[in-house]
């Protein structure tokens, strides 16, 4: 797919007619990253953002004994390390690929300049951080108010998709996820054959099929307990 077309594509970027979409092409600075390697760090002066075009990207945060806890982790497509275009000055996370990655980088001070002569991509933008806004929040409420359960529960209710799709391809493997969770790959697994063996879940490699939404929904909520 040619830069363009792909930048068409982006959420971010819907609906915006052509003449913006070639000026956008015009500052975007396409970018290769190797299996593993960090695009940036926690800290480091925020250059611009990036929009994955291949591959896959966690974001995560360390503490200070070095234990990873993963934020997100963005599929083609997705913008990331947006915040900083336009709240500070610093990257507020690391980001590091886990594969071989492409990915469009958009200069902050280039991107700026066409927000502030097209009102309409700062627009999008905030739809776009809204629905981060709305998930963190989920996240932080998770991993301080609830159990490993209630956890996984709220995160397969949360990116099962519209109310009509009852399953979750994991964009990850479970020892990542169990990180994003919070917890450790030992308790994700027991966690996961007991789901499947109350059929709440059944587990198809990567995808997760929601058979008793509302027994999730129960659980998520701490209506139910998972004995």
């Amino acid at each position: 797919m040619k830069v363009l077309e792909m930048i068409a594509e982006i959420p971010l970027f819907t609906g915006l007619p052509e003449e913006q979409l070639e000026e956008l092409l015009g500052i975007a600075e396409e970018r290769r990253f190797e299996r593993g390697q960090m695009i940036f760090a926690e800290g480091e002066p925020a250059n611009g953002f990036y929009v994955l075009r291949s591959g896959r990207v966690k974001i995560f945060k360390l503490s200070s004994e070095g234990k990873e806890q993963i934020l997100h982790i963005f599929g083609p497509g997705e913008p990331f390390g947006e915040v900083p275009v336009f709240a500070g000055e610093r990257f507020p996370a690391y980001a590091e690929t886990l594969e071989t990655s492409e990915a469009i980088l958009f200069p902050k001070q280039s991107f700026m300049r066409l927000v502030k002569s097209d009102p309409s991509l700062a627009m999008n933008l905030l739809a776009i951080l809204s629905k981060r806004l709305k998930y963190f929040t989920q996240l932080v409420e998770s991993l301080s108010l609830k159990e490993v359960p209630q956890r996984l529960a709220t995160y397969l209710l949360y990116f099962r998709g519209s109310d009509q799709e009852n399953s979750v391809d994991l964009a990850m493997a479970k020892g990542q996820l169990a990180s994003l969770l919070g917890t450790i790959p030992e308790t994700l697994s027991r966690i996961l054959n007991k789901m499947t063996a109350r059929g709440l879940i059944e587990v198809q490699g990567r995808q997760i099929k929601l058979i008793d939404r509302r027994a999730l929904e129960k659980l998520a909520k701490g209506e139910k307990l998972l004995a």
